[in-house]
Parts: structure tokens; C-alpha cells; sequence
């Protein structure tokens, strides 16, 4: 999140201010401070009816965009490349993968770790406090602008996501909200799972990562790793038509 937080520093800390998966679980260990015991739920790595990042991809190979415009990957981008696609069912975008390491304070998020670290998030767990990126899978959308408002697209805090990168699929959640014309960001725990560098500060995937979005899919608790990891699960299915 390094790139497109140095543009919006100000304006985020103002707003800060005014406010106020998935490897086994030992691959997480405590580093995350998490007292909800979130990151103690894996992911599914293969089994019957076990949706592939082959096939998950091979339906999102034409785009149907949505998006009034394209978006950048970074504020430093030399242009807006990346658009909005939509399908009756989802909403998908092909990004680079920056992190997201605000919310709750933890061992791996915090201002020594993420120089540009944020105590808040877009949306709260259930008991009304910031998300634990470092625990929580989950993607960062565009707040809502003239080029795509998320929410008029069936999609809110705690709508289940997919995303693929390489040979993997993971699921989580959408979490927070970024800058409105810049796209491709996920959680710490979201990268770390995908098998992508998690470090705040240097971490992140240049390209090759497929963010899919499952309209009216909101879980709750939003912070259930595994509801959104059953659900996800299911909608991928049936996302392939199986």
C-alpha cells in the first residue's frame, strides 16, 4: 500500500481522526495478535468439488466492463490501465497486489512495520472494532467514484471474494475501502496465504492476480474465516457452472 497511501496521507489521516486462505494456521503462529482465533481456520488445498485457479480463470477471460473508466495500479502509474468486468453473478478485476496492513495493531501491522500503518478500517469486525489484516484474509475495493461505485454492484463490507494468483485460489472478504482511482490490494494474511510476500513496506505482486467478488454474498461475523472460505467455496462452484 506504499504507492497509493503517499498520495492520500493526508486525506486518510484526516479521516482517520474524524472516524474515531489459506496455509495451515501454524504458518501464521501468534504474530498476529488475533484474540478471535481467526487464523486458526485453513483453507481447503484440494478434494471433490475443489474449484481450480485454472478453471475460476478460464471464466473471467473476457471482460464485460462496468466501470465508466480504468483504474491505476499504483499513484506513480503512468496510466489507468485496469477496468471493472462484470458477470451476472460477480464482479472481477486483474491487478497487482499491494498490502494492506491497517486495522488492528499487531506484531506484523503497525506504524515500525507500515510506516504508513492506519488504526481503522473501512468496515468493523462484530464487535465494532477495526479488522486484523494481519489475520484476516480479505481485499481492499476503490471507494465509491464516477468511474464504479462497489456498492451499486450488489457488493458491501463482507461480501466473499476469490482471488487467484498463480496456481492458487483463495477466499476471504472484502475489508476496507483505498483511494478511488486506484485498484489491486489485499490484507496482509490475504498475500501471506496466496504465497505472496506479506511485508507492508516491500512485499505485494507486481501483477497476475484475479480479484473476484461475489454479488450479495455478505457474510457475518465478517472476520469467520471459515464462512467465508464455505461460502466462497460454493459460489465458485457455482460461479463454473457445477
Amino acid at each position: 500500500m506504499r504507492t497509493r497511501m503517499l498520495a492520500l496521507t493526508s486525506a486518510a489521516c484526516g479521516a482517520a481522526l474524524l472516524g474515531a486462505a489459506a496455509l495451515p494456521a501454524s504458518a501464521f503462529g501468534s504474530s498476529s495478535g488475533s484474540a478471535s482465533g481467526s487464523a486458526q481456520e485453513p483453507e481447503a488445498e484440494a478434494g471433490a468439488g475443489v474449484v481450480t485457479a485454472a478453471r475460476l480463470l478460464a471464466e473471467v477471460r473476457a471482460c464485460s466492463r462496468i466501470s465508466k473508466g480504468r483504474y491505476r495500479t499504483d499513484s506513480g502509474s503512468a496510466k489507468a490501465t485496469v477496468p471493472v468486468c462484470g458477470t451476472r453473478d460477480a464482479v472481477f478485476w486483474k491487478a497487482d497486489m499491494d498490502i494492506d496492513c491497517d486495522g488492528r495493531k499487531t506484531r506484523a501491522c503497525n506504524r515500525k512495520t507500515d510506516p504508513y500503518f492506519l488504526p481503522e478500517t473501512a468496515f468493523q469486525s462484530s464487535r465494532g472494532e477495526p479488522l486484523d489484516s494481519a489475520a484476516l484474509p480479505h481485499v481492499v475495493v476503490p471507494g465509491p467514484s464516477k468511474v464504479w461505485d462497489y456498492r451499486k454492484s450488489g457488493l458491501t463490507g463482507g461480501s466473499v471474494v476469490a482471488v487467484v494468483y498463480r496456481d492458487r485460489v483463495r477466499y476471504g472478504v472484502i475489508g476496507d475501502t483505498g483511494p478511488t482511482g486506484i485498484i489491486g490490494e489485499a490484507s496482509y494474511a490475504m498475500a501471506k496465504t496466496l504465497g505472496i510476500d506479506p511485508d507492508p513496506s516491500t512485499g505485494g505482486a507486481e501483477s497476475g492476480v484475479t480479484y473476484i467478488a461475489f454479488k450479495n454474498s455478505r457474510i457475518s461475523p465478517i472476520e469467520s474465516r471459515a464462512r467465508a472460505q464455505s461460502r466462497g467455496a460454493a459460489l465458485a462452484r457455482e460461479f463454473v457452472g457445477r
